[in-house]
């Protein structure tokens, strides 16, 4: 048996002159969690839809579990699970009422749906809250509530897209370390998420942007490789004046706002710290702190972007 779960090749798919993926390839282990990130418009959901077997590619293929997304569709959806940001489940029926809903789609047997029923009810963490309508539930339990339902025929490969929305950072925590008991137990999780901090659970990542993928990797390999240029967080009470006076500074490389503070960008043979200070004080701006931090993912996926425009810049003029 392959040890791949997911293989793309060349994968295109066009909707008249519109190319929503441009010749993506990429492979995924099995058991692995395989992050796709990429803005609203990337191509992600396209991507995710061919190869659930939904939508044909226009050229191109990929395979998934074993079976050719294009040739295959139907033994696709017979071997993977699949969950939205999007409440997928009913809330006019119970807990219990929609686990034993999905397993008579997934075609289970009533034996293993009773078998089932119980690991679903155990996941989501709603023990004696069975007769619970989902609508009455916080957005973590519902969630994991869909994740065991889509997880009921015990699927080769699951795909999550963006599973946490509007989940609370405690709840998104713990969901995180049901995917990972997934991912431990063998299934293969890809899954895709706009909180570039939950990347970093991730085994690799690919982040696609208009429709082409334009990095991959590891989290570590992703911030070493492709972000070299040191990387400054800026402390100031005057975050958008201080941003404008660096993003003029030529010696400057790239300048984005992390919550109140500043990710700054300065080549290496660049006296980093002072070319900040020198740039703010022109403008009357006395940082409390300039301190050189390990670049973040979100740093990484910020400058590939800009280096994306620049290269879209060119080709145009």
């Amino acid at each position: 048996m392959s040890d791949l779960a997911i293989e793309a090749k060349d994968l295109t798919k066009r909707f008249g002159a519109f190319t929503a993926v441009d010749n993506v390839s990429f492979t995924v282990n099995a058991g692995e969690i395989f992050g796709f990130l990429g803005a609203n418009g990337s191509g992600k959901s396209t991507t995710i839809r061919m190869l659930c077997g939904l939508l044909q590619s226009t050229s191109g293929t990929a395979s998934v579990a074993g079976f050719d997304i294009n040739k295959q569709p139907d033994e696709i959806k017979k071997n993977i699970g699949y969950m939205s940001q999007k409440f997928s489940l009913y809330d006019d029926i119970t807990c219990m009422e929609n686990i034993r809903f999905w397993g008579g789609i997934y075609g289970l047997s009533d034996t293993k749906i009773e078998e089932r029923q119980t690991w679903a009810i155990g996941i989501a963490g709603l023990q004696g809250r069975e007769n619970s309508l989902p609508r009455d539930l916080p957005g973590g339990f519902k969630q994991r509530l869909a994740l065991g339902c889509a997880m009921l025929h015990a699927p080769k490969v699951v795909f999550l897209d963006e599973p946490t929305g509007g989940v609370d950072p405690i709840m998104r925590r713990r969901f995180w370390d049901l995917i990972q008991q997934l991912a431990e137990a063998g299934t293969t999780v890809f899954v895709t998420t706009h909180y570039l901090d939950e990347a970093e659970y991730c085994n690799r990542i690919m982040l696609i942007h208009e429709g082409r993928i334009i990095a991959g990797g590891t989290p570590e390999e992703l911030k070493t490789e492709y972000l070299q240029t040191p990387v400054f967080e800026v402390e100031t009470d005057r975050v958008i004046e201080a941003m404008s006076a660096l993003d003029t500074d030529t010696r400057v490389e790239e300048t984005s706002v992390f919550g109140s503070f500043l990710h700054v960008s300065i080549p290496k043979d660049q006296d980093a710290k002072n070319v900040i200070a020198e740039a703010l004080g022109q403008r009357g701006i006395v940082p409390a702190r300039i301190e050189r931090i390990t670049p973040s993912l979100e740093d990484v996926f910020i400058h590939l972007i800009d280096v994306e425009a620049k290269k879209s810049g060119v080709q145009q003029t």
